[in-house]
């Protein structure tokens, strides 16, 4: 009988949840690819994966310790849902694999975690962090893909294992921790060179405050090549909330050293608003303005446009239909074989999204 008292006990203080969401939906496009990346002037039709929501799969663990103190644990990968494949063929969890230690004090995470921008950008991107793959925040602020047009960085800064894609960064250290409407993280990603401790690492810091109707949120990072070049960014931005309204804007830098004596700026500002109309009902309008000053190319970048209609079906199950349009300036369209894209890209999604 003590036994089984004893089981109940450690099994009321551990839990264990594996979780996912899969979204998916029909896709036709004007003047963009498959990967919504501007080709010579076309209509196709595809299916995608992740408009609303990314698609993923994951399991959390967490076990109390006792007097405040808990250990955790995530595991999380992405998933192409209209093909079944990995979001990266090279990693099974390329989203979050980490273990933590919580207290009373704050919380230290160990492992691959997403960068302090994307943290960030959780309160206050205009979208919400919807359409990553094609969310100016999250590529260019947030530093998921930095390459667009004619030139790229080229290189990898920090340890995220890609060139071009820094928004999560292996052998990372993570510090955060809430003080009333105070939040606030510190990072550390060790670059593993040997005989120097500077190339390939991170550092950075955020800070946000959050009361129920406004938040304020910015983040600092210093990211290193294998070189030890730098490359440096921040982000601010703000949300408010007025009735059934919501408010956000954010503005965000980066500045990248790719070689001697040549360098790559990058802007992003994005204002956005949503209403929540009848039951179950979430408009959502965005736009981003993307600049990018680089050396030897002429100057160039983007405007892009969207609106997400969202229907709750019940509790875990989303109806959706979302609108893009993008204008890409001087080079930043690129060639195709040699024949110049379209410079006006569009797209409509109607998906389905399911949390599990």
């Amino acid at each position: 009988m003590g036994l089984l008292v004893a089981n109940g006990s450690c099994i009321a203080q551990t839990s264990v949840t594996p979780y996912g969401i899969l979204d998916i939906g029909v896709r036709p496009l004007w003047g963009m690819s498959a990967n919504n990346a501007p080709v010579p002037s076309s209509y196709s039709t595809s299916l995608a994966s992740g408009v609303d929501q990314t698609s993923v799969w994951g399991i959390k663990a967490q076990e109390s310790l006792g007097g405040g103190w808990k250990a955790l644990v995530r595991l999380e990968g992405g998933v192409n849902g209209d093909t079944g494949t990995s979001a990266k063929s090279d990693r099974l969890f390329d989203r979050h694999a980490w273990i933590a230690l919580g207290s009373p004090y704050g919380t230290v995470a160990l492992g691959r975690q997403p960068n302090l921008i994307s943290d960030q950008l959780m309160l206050v991107d205009p979208l919400g962090k919807r359409f990553a793959s094609f969310n100016p925040d999250i590529n260019i602020a947030g530093l998921s893909n930095t390459k667009f047009g004619a030139h790229s960085f080229g290189t990898q800064y920090g340890p995220s294992g890609y060139a071009d894609n820094f928004y999560r960064l292996d052998n990372t250290i993570k510090y955060s921790a809430d003080v009333g409407p105070w939040q606030a993280r510190a990072a550390y990603s060790a670059g593993e060179v040997a005989g120097n401790a500077s190339a390939m690492s991170s550092h950075g810091v955020a800070l946000a405050y959050q009361q129920d109707a406004w938040a304020v949120s910015g983040a600092t990072m210093q990211l290193r090549s294998r070189e030890d070049l730098a490359l440096d960014a921040w982000s601010l931005g703000a949300a408010l909330k007025l009735a059934s309204w919501q408010f956000k804007t954010n503005f965000a830098r980066n500045h990248a050293d790719t070689g001697i004596a040549k360098t790559v700026s990058q802007r992003v500002s994005s204002v956005g608003v949503s209403r929540a109309i009848g039951h179950g009902l979430l408009v959502t309008a965005a736009w981003y303005g993307v600049r990018r000053a680089a050396t030897g190319w002429r100057d160039d970048g983007f405007n892009r446009a969207f609106l997400y209609v969202e229907k709750t079906l019940g509790p875990r199950t989303t109806a959706y239909l979302e609108a893009d349009t993008t204008t890409w300036l001087a080079d930043a369209a690129g060639q195709t074989a040699g024949q110049p894209n379209d410079r006006h890209g569009s797209g409509l999604t109607l998906g389905l999204k399911q949390k599990f």
